[in-house]
């Protein structure tokens, strides 16, 4: 064999012997991971909560692009409310939408949840005193430890009252069967209100036979939204808290084990589904009032409403005196609300 003819026939055998290897050690095809799957349960039943915690879980999903799958339950549909801190702590739910009152987180801060008496007067106030006073830290090393992680508050809408019968005094409120938060209930019953606690689901059913006269238990855009309007005939304007406020949590274990970048993507979305709830609570509450044609406004003279007002500046310092924790969380109200009644209107009291 010629010179030429050796170094061509090597040359083919090499590159046929290189091609063998590479298809030997090339990887086998990429299998597809099974995303990651999350249960999450809302305070709100399917029809509210297609509205407040729904825009979150859809956003999050699609962006999430297969990684991450979050299946949403409506209000009692795993626990019923009041077991959620327990069922996240324990890993049965890996997340949950809620106020801390509703869902009986044990902690100090778990009574300010929900609708505490007069802390704010409008859904702004919620974000500002998390970010700007210094309630998130508070929120935060109050659940460190627990296996609950929180994550983040926003308001919605305030805390007013629809009823069956009138209020036109505050007198009118003794003797009404009210359903509604644990907190709110435990100061309410100064006036004579009897706080009842059903299902969220049975409310609408309670007031139909009678069980309940009404409820205390948010604003007038939810009481149209979830059928609330179809079953009572009356809307006070006065209101015992400008804000409902919220929270998100994960169980801690759940969180931690999450990729930094699907952290990044959960809180994104749900700041920005914070957003979306801003504008339809405050466009609702207005709208409706104006427009609204199945509650009759009705309203308690201020200077009257003003001894409920009082009234809560006392359970304030009542709270205060339980323990240092909720001692700061009340200086926080009191300065807040010293810096907004100085600011006017529309902040606080012109």
């Amino acid at each position: 064999m010629s010179t030429l003819k050796r170094r061509q026939f090597l040359t083919k055998a090499g590159v046929a012997a290189g091609a063998a290897a590479g298809t030997a050690l090339a990887a086998p095809p990429a299998i597809a991971q099974e995303p990651i799957r999350w249960r999450m349960q809302t305070y709100a039943g399917a029809t509210l909560g297609q509205f407040v915690t729904q825009p979150f879980v859809d956003a999050f999903n699609k962006a999430a692009n297969g990684e991450m799958v979050i299946e949403l339950f409506f209000a009692d549909q795993i626990v019923p409310t009041g077991e959620l801190f327990r069922a996240m702590q324990a890993g049965t739910i890996d997340a949950v939408h809620s106020d801390d009152d509703s869902m009986a987180s044990p902690v100090e801060v778990g009574l300010f949840g929900g609708y505490f008496p007069f802390a704010t007067r409008s859904i702004l106030d919620v974000p500002v005193l998390f970010q700007q006073y210094g309630l998130a830290d508070i929120w935060r090393d109050a659940y460190a430890g627990t296996g609950v992680k929180w994550l983040s508050a926003a308001g919605q809408d305030p805390c007013n009252f629809n009823t069956k019968k009138e209020i036109k005094s505050v007198a009118d409120l003794d003797g009404l069967k009210l359903y509604t938060f644990p907190t709110a209930g435990r100061f309410l019953t100064q006036f004579g209100v009897v706080p009842v606690s059903i299902p969220y689901e049975d409310a609408e059913v309670a007031v139909q036979t009678g069980e309940l006269d009404g409820m205390s238990w948010s604003g007038i855009t939810e009481d149209y939204t979830v059928g609330w309007a179809n079953v009572t005939d009356y809307f006070l304007t006065n209101n015992i808290s400008g804000a409902w406020i919220g929270s998100w949590f994960a169980n801690e274990e759940k969180w931690n084990a999450l990729p930094e970048h699907l952290k990044a993507l959960y809180m994104a979305c749900m700041e920005a589904s914070h957003t979306f709830r801003n504008q339809w609570y405050w466009g609702g509450e207005a709208k409706l009032r104006a427009t609204g044609d199945k509650l009759e406004l009705r309203s308690v003279p201020a200077s009257e409403w003003k001894q409920v007002e009082e009234a809560a500046v006392k359970f304030w310092d009542e709270i205060g005196a339980e323990s240092e924790t909720k001692a700061k969380v009340i200086a926080i109200f009191k300065e807040y609300n010293g810096v907004i009644n100085k600011a006017g209107f529309p902040y606080g009291e012109s």
